[in-house]
Parts: structure tokens; sequence; C-alpha cells
């Protein structure tokens, strides 16, 4: 590709580790000549993206944990601090409990709900409002979504009513930050092999019924996913806003 991002600021939320998705999307925002700002909770994962960002055009590595206001604040001061404006926010961030992911949905804990809606859906929210001021020239905020939003997927249980809210959050977001310029957009990637997604119980199940029955035959690739986000941050996209865009080999499509 062309420098698609060339010299753009983007900040990229969610890297756990090299399978995450939003270390794909570092990786192609970097072959695109951005400049990245990754985010980190804790130490552990602090460690992890130090050592990732290495092979990145990183210029800068912030803390942030986004079940805290303070220091969802605190992104923002920092990021007001490298004096150049924000063109592009990638937000990779969704959890809900391991138990809630295995025993039907209606056993749901209110504890549960509450913390999967707090961190994968209501961050976007807080993250955006942190973001929207240094987005001066416009640009593009997106998060990543999953088919479980609109159709029930064994297993996926809380974080699909999460996803659901997240999409919604989507389109109100699209519309009150358009008269900015800033266009606010979902990808919905079909089943990938990430840390986070072991957690699903069958989720080998999930892979294999993409490759037999998707109209692409095949599991849906982290590159893929990566140079959709590409697209999103780009003026390519300048008209796309308040969208889902599937990423997922065609599976949406499917009555089965």
């Amino acid at each position: 590709m062309a420098d698609l991002l060339n010299g753009q600021l983007c900040l990229i939320m969610g890297i756990a580790n090299k399978w995450s998705l939003a270390y794909a999307v570092a990786e192609a925002f970097s072959r695109e000549g951005a400049r990245l700002v990754l985010t980190y909770a804790g130490e552990q994962q602090q460690s992890a993206v130090e050592s990732l960002s290495q092979n990145l055009n990183v210029e800068k590595l912030l803390p942030c944990d986004v079940t805290k206001d303070d220091e969802i604040v605190r992104l923002g001061v920092d990021l007001s601090m490298l004096g150049r404006p924000v063109s592009a926010v990638v937000h990779s961030l969704a959890f809900a409990n391991r138990e809630d992911l295995v025993r039907p949905f209606v056993e749901t804990s209110r504890e549960g709900y509450l913390l999967a809606q707090n961190i994968s859906s209501y961050s976007l929210v807080a993250v955006a409002r942190a973001a929207a001021p240094l987005m001066t020239e416009g640009g593009s905020i997106m998060t990543m979504s999953y088919l479980g939003a609109t159709r029930v997927v064994p297993n996926y249980n809380v974080m699909g009513v999460a996803k659901a809210a997240l999409e919604a959050s989507v389109r109100y977001l699209a519309s009150d930050l358009g008269t900015a310029n800033i266009r606010v957009n979902a990808i919905s990637a079909g089943a990938v092999k990430t840390a986070s997604a072991r957690a699903i119980k069958d989720f080998s199940l999930l892979l294999s019924t993409a490759a037999d029955r998707s109209p692409l035959h095949r599991a849906t690739e982290p590159a893929e996913v990566a140079d959709a986000a590409v697209f999103l941050a780009s003026p390519l996209s300048r008209g796309v806003t308040g969208n889902v865009l599937f990423v997922d080999s065609g599976m949406h499509i499917l009555g089965i």
C-alpha cells in the first residue's frame, strides 16, 4: 500500500500480546506510515506492550485503565502534551468474567453484567469524550465488535449483549461527533485466534464453522481486520460513519 496514514498520530488501545487484533492493527498502521500511541493497563501489560512496540512506529506508551475515569482524563492530557492532533483512535477492549461465558446467560450475575458493559462498551464512550477535543482536524474512531451482538452465538452470552450496546454506542457517537468531522465505526470481525477468544467455550467450533460454511470457506485472519482498520482510519473512508463493517468471510449473511 502507499502510506495511507503517513504522518498521522493514532491511538491504539487493547494490545495484550502478539495475537491481539489491536497488535495486527498497530502493524498495519505502522506499515502505512502512522505514528502510534499505545496504551497499557498494569505492569504486566506494560511489559508486553513495550516488547511488542519495538517493531512499530511508536511515539509514546501511556497508561490507561478504562475502568477508572481519572486515568481516561489523564490519557487525554498526556495526548494533548504531544502537541499534535490525533487522527485516529482504535478501541479494541473487551472483557467478561470467564464463568459468565460458560454458564447460561440467564444465570449472569449483576456484577458480571455490569463489568462486561463497563469495559467492553462504556469505555468507548469515555475514550471518545477524552479524545474528540484533540481530533481538531477531524478523524476516525473505531472499535471491534462481533456477530454475537446481533445473533445468539453459543457461549458468547454476556459479551454478546455488551457488543450490542457497543454497536448502539457507535451510532450515537457518530451522530454526536459528525459535526466535528469525526467518523465513528465498528469492525465486526469473524472468529479469530486471540488469547481472549480462548475464554469462549468450544471456540474451536466457531473457527471450523467459518471454514465449513462461510462464503469464503475460511476463518478470518487478523491482517484482514487490520487492513479494514486502515481503510477506516484513512481519507478513503471519509464518507463512512455510524457503520458496522463485517470482516468475517461472509458469515453474517448466513441464516444458519
